[in-house]
């Protein structure tokens, strides 16, 4: 129990269409979806003339714009809710408003801790453009070396944060506006006090601050994605409370706020919605497509794995293409955008050769050219499953092919671990870096209790009925295309330009249901991917409150009665799953690693280089500002090498072996950790072992680390331990070593 003492006082201060009916059925000569932009419009058009102004620009009767200002209050409303739980979880778990700047820090372990290290950087930096400078000539984080971090990193969130907030600091000082109350914290138990500070003035409090705005923003576009996907509101009120109900499944933000997925999430969101309106409008705009561009680069700049997630969308577009489903120049327009999206990301990102070399890149030109290459098929193959199997094997091969060629003329291999996971999942395949992945719970096969708990909310049963019923429909289609001959609609330039076009109509929900089987593929793959299948099936369940794929159960009344039942069921056990997230009450506490970091302060030169566990490596960059020599962020070649040697410590070789390895990086201080060569999350998984997959010829013996747990020399001196950190002097390179 803390006792909280004031210090100083001071505290800073979707649209949705004008009709419920279906979206898979349009009147003929008509789209479905009003012009792009009444997201503009007011609640209330005769509040004033301008407001009714605008509401006559845009084409909306009174009672469409009353119907998309009740849409928009909802999803202010289901937003506001996702961003206030996220908060309340963030704060039970850590009691974060009580903790100190350096416990502040802790808290943001791994990966979470080197990013924001780089926020902390900026907001620290005599102005922005120097801490921007710092950040792309970095000389700490993987000592000797120079590296642009902002190329290396996706840290593009960090550098808007930072700039806001030296903005929101400078402007609220120049006016004399307090930004944050402090208090003096009473840890007790002999324990120092600490001072604490809340408010948007303390540099923590104001990144998770927006990051939770961020995904309360998410919310309120979920809302609207599921409103406008079933054409009726209550399909948004679905979509929310799946996604509440199933929320530990759902996202991991309120504990991992720094994650790069925490930025880039929001905007996929928003990039999918608007990829929902281009499939459903007939002609959609350039303005539409600019905006679905944006998106797609707000959604690829802040994440490196972004591109796997593109690459099943552009997969799932184009067997919706074959399938005749999506007309060939819609598809074109789409590839467009994201090659352009792809390009200014790639100069953005400072020529970040893994976005050229990815398998997304290489689908974008495959796909176009098989597109562009139509009547040529035609011509060769017959029309009907025939041609669709040949396009297909097409992609797969081209897109392996320049893939890899293009990997082999750039010297790309910063992703070749990648290509490592993918195939340890279907084969036998290990390697160090391989089992660095797999032996984390979260890149490995999805556990067996994810489905029964999605079966537990309905989650589950209700996407297998809808998916069921699309694909049945999808069958009767191909099947009536097959026995007529008819030609299908990605063989016609104008078939989706047809008005009234029920084929065309069900193209969003083939592309839907696709992405939906593409997601769940990654998720069974690696674990950590569902982050992608819960929210898509959340918006899939939405599609109970369609006329168009449930009109059979009768009249709209008593289709409502029916999703109102099913919710009902839905909330038993989705009320206890919130309930279970509510009973989460913590406080974060570390201090071994306090003890670690404080020493380190006192006890080192500022420029004392150091090596350890990666997530350890992270907390002392960060908390410290001492050069290191590896971190938790994997996806660089030489990073991995590096982590390797590093990692030599939990082997089995000799310690004159690692001895040298770690003199060869330049290492004054290693931080060696009992835990890590003790911890066995399954077999075959500890340190020792995996280094036995890469050092097999000392398989049996005793690992290093256990000898220099008990006894470092003579090859270390340790210079400071407690019960969980040791760390070891490394002795300094002679001539003849060099």
């Amino acid at each position: 129990m803390v006792a909280k003492t004031k210090k100083q006082t001071g505290k800073s201060p979707a649209t949705q269409t004008d009709r419920d009916r279906s979206p898979l059925v349009s009147p003929p000569g008509k789209s479905n979806v009003r012009r792009p932009g009444r997201e503009g419009k007011a609640f209330n058009s005769t509040h004033s003339n301008g407001l009714s102004g605008i509401r006559h620009k845009l084409g909306l009767t009174p009672s469409a714009a009353a119907k998309l200002g009740i849409t928009l209050l909802l999803a202010a409303l289901t937003g506001y809710l996702h961003w206030y739980h996220l908060t309340q979880l963030f704060e039970n778990d850590r009691h974060f408003s009580h903790l100190s700047n350096l416990e502040k820090e802790m808290a943001f372990r791994t990966e979470m801790g080197l990013y924001y290290s780089y926020y902390k950087t900026i907001i620290e930096a005599p102005s922005f453009l120097d801490g921007l400078h710092m950040v792309m000539n970095d000389r700490l984080t993987e000592h000797p070396l120079v590296i642009n971090t902002l190329k290396r990193f996706n840290l593009y969130p960090e550098v808007v944060l930072a700039s806001w907030y030296r903005m929101y600091t400078g402007v609220m000082a120049y006016f004399g506006i307090p930004t944050k109350m402090c208090w003096s914290i009473n840890r007790g138990e002999g324990l120092t006090p600490v001072d604490s500070c809340e408010g948007m003035g303390d540099p923590a409090y104001f990144y998770v601050t927006c990051v939770f705005l961020l995904n309360g923003m998410m919310m309120s576009i979920f809302f609207m994605y599921g409103s406008y996907l079933s054409g009726s509101r209550l399909g948004g009120v679905i979509t929310t409370l799946c996604f509440f109900f199933n929320h530990g499944e759902s996202t991991r933000v309120m504990w991992t706020p720094p994650l790069r997925e925490s930025f880039a999430y929001p905007f996929l969101v928003l990039q999918m919605l608007l990829l929902t309106y281009i499939l459903r409008t007939r002609n959609p705009s350039r303005t539409a497509m600019v905006a679905l561009g944006i998106s797609n680069l707000c959604f690829m700049l802040p994440w490196q794995f972004a591109q796997f997630v593109l690459l099943t969308q552009v997969a799932s577009l184009f067997a919706s293409y074959i399938l005749g489903y999506l007309a060939a120049a819609k598809m074109q327009s789409i590839l467009v955008t994201h090659m352009i999206t792809l390009g200014v990301c790639f100069v953005l990102m400072f020529g970040n050769s893994m976005l050229l070399t990815s398998f997304y890149a290489s689908s974008l030109v495959s796909i176009w050219v098989i597109i562009a290459m139509r009547e040529r098929f035609a011509q060769v193959f017959r029309q009907g499953i025939v041609i669709w199997v040949m396009q297909g094997l097409a992609w797969v091969c081209s897109t392996v092919l320049l893939k890899f060629l293009l990997s082999t003329v750039l010297g790309a291999s910063d992703d070749a671990h990648i290509s490592g996971l993918i195939k340890s999942k279907f084969t036998s395949y290990k390697d160090f870096h391989t089992l660095m992945y797999t032996c984390a719970a979260e890149f490995d096969f999805m556990e067996l209790e994810t489905p029964v708990r999605y079966f537990k909310t309905l989650l589950l049963p209700i996407n297998v009925l809808v998916v069921a019923l699309i694909a049945g429909r999808t069958v009767q289609d191909i099947v009536r295309s097959l026995r007529h001959g008819e030609k299908t609609l990605a063989k016609t330039e104008d078939a989706d330009e047809a008005a009234g076009s029920e084929i065309a109509a069900k193209g969003e929900l083939v592309y839907h249901s696709l992405q939906l089987v593409a997601f769940a593929v990654l998720a069974i793959l690696i674990m950590r991917l569902k982050l992608f299948l819960t929210p898509h099936m959340c918006i899939m369940a939405s599609l109970i409150c369609s006329r168009q794929l449930f009109g059979w159960i009768g009249e709209k009344f008593k289709q409502h009665t029916v999703v109102f039942a099913v919710l009902a069921i839905m909330a038993i056990q989705g009320m206890t799953n919130l309930q279970a997230q509510w009973a989460i009450i913590g406080e974060f506490s570390n201090l071994p690693q306090e003890e670690l970091l404080d020493w380190i302060q006192e006890n080192t030169r500022p420029n004392a280089v150091f090596a350890g566990a990666m997530p350890t490596m992270a907390s002392v960059k960060l908390s410290t500002g001492r050069p290191i020599v590896n971190h938790p962020h994997y996806e660089d070649a030489g990073l991995r090498e590096r982590t390797k040697l590093v990692y030599s410590m939990y082997s089995r070789m000799s310690g004159e072996t690692v001895k040298r390895n770690l003199m060869k990086l330049g290492v004054d201080f290693f931080i060696l950790e009992d835990s890590w060569c003790t911890r066995r999350t399954r077999p075959g998984c500890s340190m020792p072992e995996i280094w036995d997959i890469e050092d097999p010829q000392n398989v049996g013996k005793t690992p290093l680390c256990t000898h220099i747990s008990r006894n470092s020399r003579p090859h270390f001196t340790t210079v400071f331990s407690n019960d969980i950190y040791k760390v070891l002097k490394v002795p300094k390179a002679t001539k003849d070593l060099r």
